[in-house]
């Protein structure tokens, strides 16, 4: 199993709508849209899970597509990477 990251979606995209499109490409095992957790808003971006077969067919089909006049980035996502927390200065960062 792949997992594929699918950038630059359109605001209006649903779960639902990635996982129409990327069938068409194969069998899908999940797609989903990321969301902000606090407004619930998508964030432009997604995952879809597929059969490595299928999921390098629709890497191929949909590099360069446009949804809603958006050209939509994808390509085989990669692993999450740790990061610290807060995203800030640390406690023992001066000014």
């Amino acid at each position: 199993m792949k997992s594929i990251f699918v950038g630059n979606l359109p605001w209006s995209v649903k779960d639902t709508d990635l996982s129409e499109k990327f069938s068409e490409f194969g069998n899908v095992l999940s797609a989903r849209v990321v969301t902000d957790k606090f407004t619930g808003r998508s964030r432009g971006f997604g995952f879809v899970d597929m059969e490595d077969a299928d999921a390098e067919k629709a890497i191929a089909g949909m590099t360069g597509f446009q949804w809603d006049g958006r050209e939509v980035t994808v390509n085989e996502a990669r692993p999450k990477t740790e990061r610290r927390e807060g995203g800030g200065r640390g406690r023992g960062d001066r000014f």
